[in-house]
């Protein structure tokens, strides 16, 4: 019989969070409660700006550790920090800054494949650990009467890259090969593990 004291069950109650998430995502939220963690959310503000010469995984995991960073000193709980970049020809796309930005990147990711690379970092007891995900999205043809019509339902504005494979454009996606939670925003897989190891229990966890 394991000694492993199983974790309490107000340890999975939305009521008492468990972690401070350092983002105001929805969808990370999300993606958290789906696992059983509950969080307070904290948004903290970082320069995204990529530095000179500076790789997409380095990017991804320099502002995922500073929003961790930020976020600690916010909360008395362990602390999350993510960030998710879209990568084509070895260039980051960002969030659009308008309908022909938006445009200009889907026509770029129309019948090709590209990178999504989401870094996620969880401080506290255990100390900074971070993990990086790279994940394959290939997307058929895409119509330019699609990409107006996608543009005007109001999806896309906020979003790396101009879409949302959880949303609308799921249809433009043909393949996918890696981490579908990682290109919402944070990889499951990898997230359980690094709370693990700061203490966090996760969904199933309860059943070991």
């Amino acid at each position: 019989m394991s000694n492993t004291t199983r974790p309490d069950a107000a340890m999975f109650d939305a009521a008492h969070p468990v972690l401070c998430l350092a983002s105001a995502s929805p969808r990370r939220r999300d993606l958290l409660a789906s696992i059983g963690v509950h969080v307070e959310v904290r948004p903290v503000d970082v320069d995204e700006t990529p530095l000179p010469g500076e790789s997409a995984a380095s990017y991804v995991s320099r502002l995922a550790c500073d929003k961790a960073r930020l976020g600690s000193g916010l909360s008395t709980l362990p602390t999350l920090g993510s960030d998710t970049a879209v990568v084509c020809d070895d260039e980051i796309l960002g969030k659009p800054e308008g309908s022909e930005h938006a445009a200009s990147m889907l026509r770029r990711l129309s019948g090709r494949a590209h990178q999504v690379l989401t870094a996620v970092t969880v401080s506290g007891p255990a100390g900074v650990l971070t993990a990086c995900v790279t994940t394959r999205v290939t997307m058929r043809e895409i119509a330019e009467d699609e990409i107006a019509a996608y543009w005007a339902s109001g999806e896309p504005a906020d979003k790396a890259g101009g879409y949302a494979i959880q949303g609308l454009a799921a249809v433009f996606v043909e393949r996918l090969e890696g981490s579908h939670s990682a290109v919402v925003g944070l990889p499951l897989f990898e997230t359980a593990a690094l709370l693990r190891r700061q203490g966090v229990a996760v969904w199933g966890d309860a059943l070991r």
